[in-house]
């Protein structure tokens, strides 16, 4: 018997503290390189020539790539969830080519110059300068929805069969493209931070996509011909009714972060704001990525009729204290002044915006990782349509705040979209908590 791992009276592996992280910190540390990503490129972007516009556009840029990467960002849950044997994986990973192709097709008529200079100027209201590198960034992150749909999917695959740490070691030769490129184009050729920037991301995404193909490879030969008798295969019509209301949920709150950029750019100080956004919400997603991670290893480890809830939920509830400890530590420390000033390379002028921001967002990891693990719940349980509601009542208190700081009580916009972010989280998982609780073990009913 493994480390970590206990005998139940039935005979059976019960699941214990050990065994969970042991599942969970390869994944963990996967978001958390993914994390760094941000700062990391922030922090040079701050560095090279015209850093405020350029780091405005590379957040547009990055929103707008986030935006239609949405509807293949659950294939991670996804294909964790549904591929049991070769035949679930073959229409599924058929169901993700078709998903990730209509992605980038439709990102690439955003990036028609016809279709995207109105689109920047007249209705995100972007500076001249700033929708030029925009567009040059947006059109070079072309290849990015099909990437990531691809190597999620082989992600999922490779989650199932229990080799989490492969996951993390693909993420690992992304970090490594990404930075190399970062240094390449930014520093090398000297190319507007921007356009740099949005290069380094397409190259390590591109990279990684390879990575979990060939690290997928011993998951796929442990597939079995057929699944567990009693357990036939998905139909594509039962892949897309189960998953499109996942797709929905990404595509719904992904969607929030262009209208956050419309609010910033009619609030106060808008480039200011435009500018921080990135480097606030790379802090946040920092230590909101370990509550992120921890869906998929809720899926894979709760069991079929949820029999492992308990032991996951302490290990939830003892994480999310952590993390929120953690980020309060830089947020309201001088580690802040570190963090923001020596390592992101903002400007006093750009700290004085992103530190409110950063304390109003304090306890965003915790309500991530909760509402990440009752959304596992659902997926579980095959009823996935109540996350895309859940979602719905986050955009609803994210644009609510956003009114309310901006268009009444005059914040400048960056506070304003964290005091959103705040309340946006706290309605949606405390809405997705019903339908979660009465899919557990004797609350159906």
């Amino acid at each position: 018997m493994k480390e970590g791992e206990c005998a139940a009276e039935d005979g059976k592996v019960r699941l214990t503290p050990g065994r969970i992280f042991r599942f969970w910190y390869p994944l963990a540390l996967t978001w958390l390189m993914m994390s760094l990503e941000g700062p990391y490129l922030a922090a040079i972007l701050a560095r090279l020539e015209n850093p405020v516009p350029n780091l405005a556009a590379y957040g547009v840029a990055f929103v707008l790539a986030m935006l239609f990467e949405s509807p293949i960002i659950m294939l991670l849950s996804a294909s964790t969830a549904l591929v049991a044997d070769r035949e679930s994986y073959r229409r599924l990973r058929n169901f993700t080519f078709l998903l990730s192709g209509a992605s980038t097709i439709l990102m690439a008529v955003l990036a028609l110059p016809p279709v995207f200079g109105p689109f920047a100027r007249d209705l995100l209201g972007l500076p001249e300068e700033v929708a030029e590198l925009a567009h040059r960034a947006v059109v070079v992150l072309l290849p990015w929805p099909a990437a990531i749909g691809y190597r999620r999917f082989y992600n999922g695959v490779v989650i199932r069969s229990g080799r989490t740490r492969r996951v993390a070691v693909g993420t690992a030769v992304r970090i490594g493209a990404m930075g190399a490129a970062m240094v390449l184009f930014g520093v090398a050729l000297n190319l507007d931070g921007a356009v740099a920037g949005a290069s380094a991301l397409a190259t390590g995404v591109l990279v990684e996509a390879v990575a979990s193909r060939l690290m997928a490879r011993p998951s796929l030969k442990d597939l079995a011909e057929e699944g567990p008798p009693g357990d036939p295969p998905p139909t594509y019509g039962a892949i897309a009714r189960f998953y499109y209301p996942l797709a929905l949920t990404a595509i719904i709150f992904l969607a929030v972060h262009p209208i956050v950029t419309l609010f910033l750019g009619r609030g106060r100080l808008p480039l200011e704001s435009l500018a921080a956004l990135p480097v606030v919400n790379a802090l946040v997603f920092l230590f909101g990525s370990a509550g992120i991670s921890y869906q998929e290893v809720a899926i894979a480890l709760m069991g079929r009729r949820k029999e492992h809830f308990p032991e996951l939920s302490r290990f939830a509830v003892v994480l999310g204290t952590v993390l929120v400890a953690l980020f309060a530590s830089i947020v309201f420390t001088p580690l802040a002044n570190v963090w923001f000033v020596k390592v992101s390379g903002l400007t006093e002028d750009l700290l004085a915006v992103a530190l409110p921001a950063s304390r109003i967002l304090v306890i965003q990891p915790a309500l991530t990782l909760a509402l990440a693990f009752l959304r596992s719940i659902l997926v579980v349980d095959r009823t996935t349509a109540p996350a895309t509601w859940a979602t719905v009542v986050e955009v609803s208190g994210i644009v609510l705040g956003l009114s309310l700081g901006i268009f009444l009580w005059d914040w400048v916009g960056v506070v304003a979209a964290a005091a959103g972010y705040v309340l946006g989280r706290s309605a949606a998982t405390a809405y997705i908590a019903f339908p979660a609780c009465r899919a557990l073990p004797g609350r159906q009913g």
